[in-house]
């Protein structure tokens, strides 16, 4: 106890001095300060009352203080949660104390309450309905993300407590509350969240509202008033699914949610269902990324959920989707099908007919991932018991059927690079017999699916590697049956009916448990196993065989138990056994059939092996036991026949002769060599026959005993038969291990003789015969190398290739021998070199040496002259014949492009070689051709018809295409490309047509060679241009690849720099005119478009897209199904880029050749933009789709100017055709966002657009402009001028397209409306209000007007003087309306007003704007009676109703005269305010206030006319004396002089 009081004193101390030190440290301190606390409060039992506080009081002011850093603000709040175990009251107090009604707390504020609600819910339920409200008046205050963020944690928090409560009410220490009132609160919330937040938050935010949804929803479920609401904010969630960073929390919330759907036993509307179904199967089979593992595991927790409220939908829904045949979507649900079985589910019990089914459907699959899925998935069916007695059988075949697969495939010879494969089928194999070993035949049911049908499985040899596993399966049913006998009446061993199954014959069995049972004797399990089944299977193999075999087996098992383990002996007690067996059975017919039986199975065995050894004894055992003479004689007889040995002779014979020359004696060395026997040739060649023979040959070149070369053509041909005969006898006595040391030197003197032969005739045979030298020496070891390969085969090239044409050669002979005989030498000198090449380039193991020595012959096969290319191609179609095999890593593709376009060259040998060497370099690579019918073309090639060549040649390429290698096109095509160049031009044409042909059989796989294909293509173009059908060919090729890849050569191509250059431009107009391709590719480059806008900023991307579609659309592509996605997104482009001026540097460094007359023009986005929404709003026109603008081609230039954009905007708008009104809606959904887009400009847009559309009344009925007009509401209240100006010309005309809309929302936005007559600033948008006002009032009545009537009034008065004339002439029309809406509160305040005003009416009725003038005789009209002055109307009536004006002098007299009589006050206060109009910027209107106040002076009464400020008067129209107007000078003099008058009359002085 003493040392606990200490402690305890110890920690006090420890915090007060801590506490000591929070007012001292430093913020960086107190971090680890609270570290400290956090860790001293969680550790401590009791805690001083004092010290408590105190730790609250500092925590609190800490985690509130701004100043301090977040992260030290965090662990203060931790420290005030903490403290909430020790004095909870304290600190929810605390904490509360700054959670007040409609004030924004700190964040962290709204955090420790969360906190406290997760760690404390016993405690926080209590106060949680006064958190709650407390937070419903704080949420329209939060604008920050952040705060928004923190409200969210809050609501996950409550929504969790709350929920716990619910559900566990019983467990809390105090009466039960109510909590519906909660969940009221939890709901108003979440529905403002979802409402106002959800629709346009940030990525963060929805990560915050996500977490807090699923609790929410759960929440929210136990109420069926509030269910339904909570199940329509799934759909919400779900739609979520599109970033792995918050796609656990998604599922996490959908699994809280699926709980509480279970936990209520609420019913979920199958169309949800089916959408929860597919979104969480997308997260479990996720392409083309594999998905993260937790959120795997928390959606396979859904679906274990699912399975147990609705297993049958589910089971529905997996079987439709296993039909789909895509391979992750199978694993995945055969992958969830065994964890719910795992689970051991009940409910999907009743389901196992449907889980099998399900499972039947990928059984065809030969995918190797789902064939492991799927044999896994019928493991765990087998151990569960989900097995089914009727239907199971299929699943148990299966299991063997993919363990023969598997062996039948790795027998296969495997593809290079097809270790993957190897490992798959490998682990498929294994997984087959884990399945088998794990088997257990003796579970529920399990019984009736495997016996008797598993006996199919002993005799078949592909299922051998099984027996192990099979032969305990057998073993365990028969016990099992067994035990069953003293039950039953009888055994039902193969009494079962086995269905379409054939069960092998006893006889069958027999045979292959015996020979297997050999295996015993190995120490083998599967022959233990076989000989233990025959222990158990009498009865079945023969009913005789029972007691027989009871008593021999414990003695034929002896030595497999160790006494006596000899395989001789073995296999001689097995032989017994079937003897006795044979005799014991004594049935002639079953003894014949099981011979028969071992003679079958014989072929499934090799000839060495231990059991086909005892098969041969076994069938003699049987022959021997049968009692059927003929048969076993027949069988004898047949087996006697043994095949003949043939010998193999040969022959060596010298001819003498009586006197030898050393030439003759080195032709006999020649033949010795030849003819010796090889076992001693090799140790004495070098020595004894090869230094002679170039002794010999020396001796016989030398000329005054210096050695020269010989020119003596016999002493040539004798010495290269010499070598010939050296080198073939060398070679056929393979003996691998030999070198031949006179190698280099002999092929030195092949080399010189063939370098001495002319290259101008061809009268020797010694280049032929040399050739041959040099071909058998090549075989012989030291192996030479590369280089020297190349350097003899270039060397022996140029002696043959250049030689002139062979009728030219003929002609050098005299005779017509002559002529045979160089034409004999010619086949012969092109065989021999033909036949060298073919043996230097395929002994060569390595690709690469035998492609370097092909490029020998890549220049004379494009050669000039057809003499030159007829013999490289008839060379080459000898090298590649179909009797040799190419290296492994061989590449074609090259090879191809540059032979096959010359099956239309012009010599028909050419093209015969060309064809057959086409068809060679498939056959060398082992594939597999339709030779007969290649070869029937490649006869047609004789046509000299170049259009039946070229279709010959176009039917070769469509056999061959398909099976050239993917990753060899690319050489392919790079190889046609140059031949586009170079080739004449029937060849071209063949290029081309073989270039087409391939991209359409294999563009599809071309996918990671794309960009290097797009890259080369590029590269060519400048010189293709030069040949017009090389370049259709090329253009063709770009439109083949993109009808396959559209989005990658749309990406590739938006890469160009801009503005495009003639060849790209080419390009998209290329790609838009094939049919094939163009709505594929403009509906890329709407995508595109789409991608590069999403967040409401434009690029230089957009700008090349935008540019992209003028060249395409420009073609005349048609743009119905995507005209509303384009317009839209090309209007967003034309508003983002307004104002805005593109990058030069990509220009500034990049010379462009300008055509003659062209301007180099400023680089402007918006111009471009514009330029492409002009060019699809032309084609729209011509589709029917839009109408001609109201401006004209000015609507272009009002669009792409930022002051007249919103102009250019509405009249766009206005050009939309209403009979499309599909195609409008489709519009009007696209650029809704708009209204609320981070980007000024866009909005700006969005708003002009539907300020117009809104007056259409068709529209309200079908579109969705509610929300619209809600946003634009918002919208008038706008700082941007022009935004306000469109979203009040929006309201006014809704008042045309939807009145009711008007009355229902009228206080709304009359309030928007009558705020824009403020923005003096700007008299656009007082403009706008004042039209809008005038629409809006024509529909409501005084009533619905009387509140804003004032204000109306007054602030229209102060716009009749305005220097715009739209301006003034709406608010005198305004006023006038304003007329008809007083009622009897506002009357006489109107008639004030109209005191007020009449001046400016009488005045303007001269107003420069003859509109205006009109105006203010009409609002005259309607005034007059305000004032009780109906006797004006005859002033007014008289005087204004002709088509000119009166002069203004008498108008104003008679008015006056008339006014006078009636109201001396209203004439006296014209007089007043008539002063100001003086100094009117407008000469009419001075003219006319000068005129009225003459008219005024003259008929005031004496009593006014003493109170004029005589002075003020007479000085103001002195100075009008000087008005630089005439009119105004005299009617000032005119008012001075009228002045002088009266007060003269009076007596009055001036």
């Amino acid at each position: 106890m003493t040392q606990d009081m200490e402690e305890t004193v110890e920690t006090f101390g420890d915090i007060n001095l801590t506490l000591g030190m929070l007012n001292m440290e430093d913020n960086v301190s107190k971090e680890d300060i609270y570290s400290h606390l956090t860790s001293i409060i969680q550790n401590s039992d009791i805690l001083d009352d004092a010290i408590v506080q105190r730790l609250i009081y500092y925590a609190s002011k800490d985690m509130r203080d701004n100043n301090i850093l977040r992260e030290t603000r965090m662990l203060a709040g931790e420290v005030l949660v903490s403290l909430a175990a020790h004095d909870f009251n304290s600190v929810m107090y605390e904490v509360q104390s700054n959670f007040r009604i409609l004030e924004l707390p700190d964040e962290f504020v709204v955090l420790a309450l969360a906190e406290l609600a997760t760690s404390y819910v016993s405690q926080s339920i209590p106060f949680m309905m006064m958190t709650l409200l407390t937070m419903q008046t704080m949420l329209r205050l939060a604008d920050e993300e952040r705060m928004k963020k923190v409200f969210c944690i809050a609501l996950e928090k409550f929504s969790k407590a709350i929920y716990k409560y619910v559900n566990h009410w019983r467990d809390f220490p105090y009466p039960r509350l109510d909590a519906n009132r909660l969940s009221d609160k939890i709901f108003m919330l979440f529905r403002y969240i979802m409402e106002k937040w959800a629709p346009i938050t940030s990525p963060m935010q929805t990560l915050a509202i996500v977490k807090a949804h699923g609790p929410t929803v759960s929440l929210l479920l136990h109420r069926e008033d509030l269910c339904d609401y909570a199940l329509d904010q799934v759909p919400w969630l779900l739609n979520q699914y599109k970033d792995k960073e918050i796609d656990f929390h998604i599922t996490q919330s959908l699994k809280q949610i699926l709980t509480a759907v279970v936990l209520y036993d609420t019913a979920l509307p199958k169309g949800l269902r089916k959408t929860i179904f597919i979104n969480l199967l997308h997260q479990v089979c996720r392409v083309p990324e594999p998905p993260v593992k937790e959120n795997e595991i928390e959606a396979s927790s859904c679906f274990l959920i699912l399975a147990h409220s609705n297993p049958a939908d589910l089971m529905e829904f997996f079987d439709e989707q296993m039909r789909s045949n895509n391979e992750t979507t199978r694993m995945g649900i055969l992958t969830l099908l065994r964890s719910a079985i795992n689970a051991e589910e009940p409910k999907l019990r009743d389901h196992i007919t449907s889980i099998e089914r399900t499972v039947k459907v990928v059984m065809g699959d030969f995918n190797i991932k789902v064939r492991k899925s799927t044999l896994l998935l019928i493991q765990t069916m087998c151990e569960k018991c989900f097995i089914e007695a009727r239907d199971g059988w299929p699943l148990i075949d299966y299991i063997f059927s993919q363990f023969a697969m598997s062996n039948k495939n790795l027998e296969k010879p495997m593809k290079p690079n097809s270790h993957e494969i190897e490992r798959g089928e490998e682990s498929v194999r294994e997984i087959s017999l884990e399945v088998l070993k794990t088997l257990d035949p003796l579970v529920i049911g399990m019984p009736q699916v495997l016996w008797p049908r598993i006996l199919t499985f002993v005799v078949p040899a592909e299922y051998t590697g099984t027996l192990d596993y099979l032969f305990n399966i057998i073993r365990s049913l028969i016990m099992a049956e067994e035990k069953k006998k003293n039950d039953a009446k009888e055994s039902t061993a193969l009494v079962i009916s086995t269905g379409a199954v054939k069960l092998p014959s006893p006889q069958q069995l027999l045979a292959r448990l015996l020979v297997i049972s050999m295996l015993a004797s190995l120490g083998k399990l599967c022959g233990a196993g076989a000989i233990g089944l025959l222990k158990i299977l009498p009865e079945i193999i023969h009913p005789k065989l029972v007691d027989l075999w009871k008593t021999r087996f414990p003695e034929l098992l002896q030595p497999l138990e160790g006494k006596n383990a000899s395989i001789v002996l073995w296999e001689t007690m097995l032989l017994q056994l079937l003897k006795e067996s044979l005799w014991k059975i004594n049935d002639i017919a079953w003894t014949i059939q099981l011979s028969q039986d071992f003679k079958d199975q014989m072929g499934s065995y090799s000839n060495t092996s231990l059991e086909k050894k005892f098969l041969w004894k076994a069938l003699g055992t049987t022959l021997a036991s049968c009692q059927d003479t003929d048969f076993v004689s027949s069988q004898t007889e047949e087996f006697l026949i043994a095949p003949h040995q043939l010998g193999d002779q040969r022959q060596g014979i010298f001819s003498g002769k009586k006197s030898l020359t050393k030439t003759d004696v080195m032709v006999i060395y020649g033949a010795v060599a030849l003819h010796a026997p090889k076992g001693q040739l090799l140790t004495r060649l070098d020595q004894d026959i090869v230094s002679q023979v170039l002794f010999l040959y020396g001796q016989c070149s030398q000329v005054l005993g210096m050695s020269v070369m010989s020119k003596d053509m016999d002493l040539q041909m004798s010495f290269t038969r010499t070598i010939t005969e050296i080198g073939i006898a060398v070679h056929d006595a393979e003996d691998k291990g030999f070198k031949f040391s006179y190698k280099e030197v002999l092929l030195g003197y092949m080399l010189d003789f063939i370098r001495d032969e002319p290259l101008d005739s061809l009268a020797s045979p010694v280049r032929w015969k040399a050739l041959i030298a040099i071909r058998y020496l090549s075989k012989l070891k030291p192996q030479l190398s590369l280089n020297d390969h190349l350097n003899i085969l270039e060397e022996n090239i140029r002696r043959l290739l250049p030689l002139p044409p062979l009728e030219k050669l003929k002609d050098e002979g005299e005779t017509d021998k002559d002529k045979e005989h160089i034409n004999f030498l010619y086949e012969r000198s092109m065989d021999a070199l033909g036949r060298l090449l073919k043996t230097m380039m395929w002994d060569n193991v390595k690709a690469e040496a035998c492609q370097e020595m092909f490029n020998l012959l890549r220049m004379w096969l494009v050669s000039q002259k057809d003499w030159e290319r007829e013999r490289a191609f008839q060379i080459t179609a000898k090298v590649l014949t179909n009797d040799i095999e190419a290296p492994e890593n061989f590449k074609i593709g090259s090879l191809l492009g540059l032979l096959a376009p010359h099956s239309c060259d012009t010599l028909p040998t050419i093209r015969q070689a060309a064809a057959s060497s086409t068809i060679g370099l498939f056959c060398i690579k082992g594939t597999h051709l339709e030779v007969e019918r290649l070869q029937s073309l490649q006869e047609g090639l004789q046509c000299d018809d170049v259009q039946v060549q070229i279709k010959i040649s176009s039917k070769i390429a469509k056999i061959v295409s398909k099976l050239i290698p993917v990753e060899e096109i690319l050489m392919f095509l790079e190889e046609t490309l140059d031949g586009l160049e170079s080739l004449n031009s029937t060849c071209t044409q063949a290029c081309g047509i073989w270039m087409i042909t391939i991209l359409k059989e294999q563009g599809a796989a071309l996918e990671e060679q794309l960009l290097e294909i797009l890259s080369m293509i590029y590269h060519h173009m400048p010189v293709l241009r030069q040949n017009e059908e090389s370049f259709q060919f090329m253009l063709e090729a770009i439109s083949q690849i993109a009808s396959f890849h559209m989005d990658a050569v749309v990406a590739n191509l938006l890469q160009k720099p801009l503005p495009f250059d003639r060849d790209t431009k080419t390009l998209w107009k290329a790609l838009a005119e094939n049919i094939a391709s163009s709505g594929k590719l403009l509906r890329a480059l709407t995508d595109k478009l789409e991608d590069e806008l999403e967040d409401d900023l434009a690029g230089m991307e957009a700008i090349s897209v935008a540019c992209a579609m003028y060249e395409v659309v420009s073609t005349g592509t048609p743009i119905t199904s995507l005209y509303p996605e384009v317009f839209t997104l090309l209007l967003k482009l034309v508003s983002c880029t307004l104002g805005q001026k593109m990058p030069t540097s990509p220009w500034r460094h990049r010379r462009r050749v300008m055509q003659q007359g062209e301007r180099q023009q400023t680089a402007d986005p918006c111009r471009l933009s514009t330029v492409t929404l002009k060019c699809v709003q032309a084609q729209a026109m011509k589709e029917g789709l839009a109408k001609e603008s109201d401006e004209g081609d000015n609507l272009w230039t009002l669009l792409s100017s930022p002051s007249t954009h919103h102009v250019g905007v509405c009249a766009l708008a206005r050009s939309m055709a209403l009979w499309q009104r599909g195609i409008i809606l489709d519009i009007m959904e696209q650029l809704f966002s708009s209204l609320t887009s981070s980007s000024e400009n866009y909005r700006v847009t969005g708003t002009a657009f539907f300020s117009e559309l809104v007056k259409e009344p068709v529209l309200w009925k079908h579109g969705n402009l509610r929300e619209v007009l809600i946003l634009m509401d918002q919208s008038a209240w706008d700082s941007n001028a022009t935004l306000r100006q469109m979203a009040i010309r929006g309201l006014g005309n809704t008042a045309s397209g939807a009145p009711h809309k008007v009355k229902k929302h009228k206080q709304i936005i009359l309030e928007s409306v009558i705020r824009g007559l403020y923005h003096l600033a700007r008299t656009e948008v007082v403009c706008e209000s004042l039209k809008a006002l005038k629409k809006i009032l024509e529909l409501l009545t005084d009533r619905d007007v009387s509140f804003y009537f004032k204000e109306i009034v007054l602030q229209t008065r102060t716009f009749f003087e305005d220097e715009q004339d739209d301006v003034r002439l709406t608010a005198i029309l305004l006023f006038e309306n304003l007329a008809s809406l007083t009622g009897r509160r506002w009357k006489i305040f109107f008639a004030e007003e109209i005191k007020k005003s009449m001046i400016s009416f009488l005045l303007h009725l001269w107003d420069p704007n003859p509109k205006i003038g009109a105006a203010c005789r009409d609002v005259l009209i309607i005034c007059i009676p305000f004032l009780g002055l109906q006797e004006l109307y005859g002033v007014l009536d008289h005087l204004l109703d002709g088509q000119d004006l009166p002069r203004a002098r008498d108008f104003y007299r008679q008015f006056c005269v008339k006014l006078a009589k009636k109201n001396q006050e209203i004439l006296w206060i014209l007089h007043t305010h008539s002063f100001t109009f003086f100094s009117s910027t407008w000469e009419m209107i001075r003219s006319a206030a000068v005129k009225l106040t003459d008219a005024i002076v003259l008929n005031l009464t004496n009593q006014y006319v003493h109170l004029l400020d005589k002075e003020q008067l007479t000085t103001r129209l002195q100075a009008l004396r000087q008005d630089p107007c005439i009119s105004v000078q005299r009617a000032a003099e005119a008012a001075l002089q009228t002045l002088l008058r009266r007060c003269k009359e009076l007596n009055v002085l001036l």
